[in-house]
């Protein structure tokens, strides 16, 4: 640790042990994890646990996701510097700065508004630059920038939203948490020549997407 960053031990932990550890080997995402300070996107009476390996209450029924499913999400995004991102979901702010580390530019669509306006609030006192925070519903996706090279979904879906394929371009992929209010498999889908690989990944569990073309309301509608 250091006076400048207390956190700069945890953070190098968690990429090692957490993250490295179980498989995810993409330099660019590890180096990305280690950078973005994971602390200034969690509640501050929860910063002693930002590093820890779990999903953490940010509010709004929300959560941050484990750290090493972030890895994990990112890794399978396959970004290059300058890929256009779509991010659904924009939670904390922390999964969209990783992703504008990668990547050319952040598209991230919230329907909570005041989820949103925290997120923003984290990315500037994160120094994140390139992500831009769009208050709306993330099932319809976000035409006026599409198409994506990669939309990253970071909640959970009966099915992708038809919209989200839509907005693809050519050599896209997405990954996605689809399946049950409870349960679901972490899926990477691939548009090519026009058609779609779908790619398993595996068991997560992830709060659940609302909106037009996702869950219809919260848990006690």
């Amino acid at each position: 640790m250091t006076e400048a960053d207390p956190f700069a031990g945890a953070r190098e932990a968690m990429v090692e042990f957490q993250i490295r550890a179980r498989g995810v080997s993409d330099q660019r995402v590890l180096d990305a994890m280690r950078k973005i300070p994971r602390h200034l996107f969690v509640p501050e009476d929860l910063r002693h646990a930002a590093y820890d390996d779990r999903p953490l209450p940010i509010g709004e029924g929300q959560t941050i996701s484990q750290p090493y499913i972030v890895a994990v999400m990112t890794e399978q995004l396959e970004l290059s510097p300058g890929d256009r991102v779509l991010e659904i979901g924009t939670g904390s702010g922390y999964q969209a700065a990783i992703l504008a580390e990668l990547a050319g530019s952040v598209i991230s669509i919230e329907r909570l508004p005041r989820v949103a306006e925290k997120a923003r609030q984290n990315l500037a006192r994160a120094g994140v630059t390139g992500v831009e925070v769009v208050v709306g519903d993330g099932t319809k996706g976000y035409p006026p920038e599409a198409p994506y090279d990669a939309i990253m979904v970071t909640a959970a879906a009966p099915d992708i939203p038809k919209p989200l394929i839509d907005q693809m371009a050519e050599g896209g992929r997405l990954v996605a948490p689809v399946g049950s209010r409870d349960y679901q498999e972490l899926i990477k889908l691939v548009k090519r020549g026009g058609g779609i690989e779908t790619i398993p990944l595996g068991g997560v569990c992830f709060v659940p997407l609302i909106g037009q073309f996702g869950w219809q309301g919260g848990y006690s509608s």
